[in-house]
């Protein structure tokens, strides 16, 4: 191997590496234990009436942390009591179940003692404008029966084929979604996640992004480059690091 390959590997490994010796991410947690506590994020169906959309990741549990996060979408209907939660698990793929899971729960909760953030969100009339569609759209995912943890399809890449499909939720996925660049039905070419530009993957291996909110480049799935509002540098393993 050159000097400019092994280089190019320790970069690309380094915010997972730092993540590990920073504490940032967690290796003597008992899944079992592990909290999933509200991160008191989302609106109480209570005070707020209105239709909500939102989008959460949180850091993978254990190791796997380190290079990437669990993405998930919760839903509120106007008048409803709770939020139906979408996301995939693969754990239900070995045993012979579908990997979509919806059930109603608290949509910021802690994914295993790792706190959410939110990725995107609507409210109101423009929430309740696309709940049919992403409804439609779970109901529809062709991976139903199929996890692979890397590179895909997995949670992240369900995420993300909503966000293709519904643009107007502006959905900048993290390079940490690992699986977010797994193009449904074996495609070259699809929008990206935020619907705002387009991206070539190689099955989720190699790839580029170009829009008008990021440009990046993905090699084994480890994603680099740079979000444009805010200005932000991305790097694998890591949130966007604010430029200025």
């Amino acid at each position: 191997m050159t000097l400019i390959g092994i280089v190019s590997i320790a970069l690309l490994c380094a915010g997972p590496l730092w993540n590990l010796f920073n504490g940032e991410v967690r290796l003597d947690q008992d899944w079992r234990s592990a909290g999933r506590d509200s991160g008191g994020i989302a609106p109480d169906p209570a005070e707020h009436t209105g239709a909500i959309v939102q989008v959460y990741g949180a850091r993978a549990f254990g190791w796997r942390g380190a290079f990437a996060v669990h993405t998930w979408i919760a839903l509120k209907r106007e008048d409803a009591d709770d939020y139906t939660v979408h996301e995939v698990m693969g754990w239900h793929a070995r045993y012979g179940g579908d990997t979509v899971v919806s059930h109603s729960s608290d949509p910021d909760r802690h994914w295993y003692g790792q706190p959410a953030r939110l990725l995107a969100e609507l409210r109101g009339p423009a929430a309740a404008a696309v709940i049919p569609r992403i409804e439609a759209l779970v109901e529809a995912y062709p991976y139903n029966d199929r996890y692979v943890m890397w590179p895909g399809p997995n949670s992240n890449t369900f995420t993300a084929y909503i966000g293709r499909r519904v643009p107007e939720l502006q959905l900048n996925l993290p390079t940490t979604a690992i699986g977010k660049d797994f193009l449904v039905g074996d495609a070259w070419l699809a929008p990206t996640s935020a619907g705002d530009g387009q991206q070539f993957s190689f099955f989720g291996l190699f790839g580029v992004s170009l829009a008008s909110s990021v440009l990046e480049f993905n090699v084994l799935s480890l994603n680099f480059g740079l979000d444009f509002n805010p200005v932000a540098l991305r790097v694998p393993g890591k949130w966007a690091i604010p430029l200025w």
